[in-house]
């Protein structure tokens, strides 16, 4: 099943993030509990884990730009 993955509020106070790192591009495979990617906020830099096996297909925000609350960050197939 194809799904996009989105940008969960961490913080309370959390309105967007920078997208610091990618640690998986389209075509690559990930278990759950691997790191997929990495965020920036004013107040944090957190590693986002795999929640399932998946493939990732594409990738919607590339690395150093900012990504609001909600919105899509890549299509994975799971």
């Amino acid at each position: 099943m194809k799904m996009y993955l989105k940008l969960a509020r961490i913080g309370m106070n959390m309105e967007e993030a920078t997208i610091s790192r990618w640690h998986k591009k389209p075509g690559d495979s990930f278990k759950a509990g691997e790191i997929l990617y990495e965020i920036e906020t004013e107040k944090i830099s957190q590693e986002i884990e795999a929640t399932e096996d998946g493939r990732m297909l594409e990738i919607c925000v590339p690395e150093g730009e900012d990504a609001q609350v909600g919105e899509h960050l890549c299509l994975v197939e799971v």
